[in-house]
């Protein structure tokens, strides 16, 4: 059996593939999307973490927004020969691995809510799915197959995943088109 090319993504990433590959991540409370053209044996990843922009504007890096990285995920897929109507998606995150409460309208629950919503009006099938929880998790999609392993990551491995996620929200405050609101406050507030 030959190894399959193995492919990581991050945040604000997203990886289509003709050939069998391995897509990797690792998510906390963003969400990452697998969709899979069953009949073309294609399939493909990304890797967000808000819904979407606080401003409504483009932002210069759209993908790290669900309802950019959908777009831009669903149109690679149907640029490589993928069908629309032929997805299926496997969705998983939406962790509680920031240092806030679980809360209704938290980052973690806005993701699930949006993805939710987002591919039931879009029609796509949900075959599998591990969202919520407390723990990090890391995916491996195999492109040719549609498979997806999950592994529930330990405690220790939430501090280098929320150092991530918050890495990224703060770029995207400081940004001038990510509006004015706060997303969280400073990683070292209240302590």
């Amino acid at each position: 059996m030959t190894p399959r090319p193995g492919v990581t993504i991050h945040i604000g990433k997203i990886h289509v593939a003709k050939e069998p590959t391995v897509i990797k991540t690792v998510v906390g409370s963003c969400i990452a999307v697998c969709l899979f053209d069953p009949v073309l044996r294609l399939g493909g990843m990304n890797h967000f973490l808000l819904p979407t922009p606080c401003n409504g504007d483009r932002p210069a890096d759209p993908a790290r927004f669900g309802i950019h990285a959908m777009e831009l995920l669903i149109g690679a897929m149907q640029k490589s020969g993928g069908d629309r109507r032929r997805l299926q998606a496997k969705v998983f995150g939406g962790g509680h691995v920031l240092a806030f409460s679980a809360q209704t309208d938290s980052v973690p629950a806005q993701n699930i809510r949006f993805i939710q919503q987002f591919l039931a009006t879009e029609r796509v099938p949900v075959l599998g799915w591990d969202l919520g929880g407390y723990l990090p998790r890391r995916v491996h999609f195999y492109t040719d197959t549609g498979a997806a392993y999950v592994k529930r990551l330990g405690r220790r491995t939430i501090r280098q995943t929320s150092m991530e996620e918050t890495t990224h929200l703060s770029t995207l405050q400081r940004s001038p088109r990510s509006g004015g609101v706060t997303l969280f406050p400073p990683a070292d507030a209240g302590r």
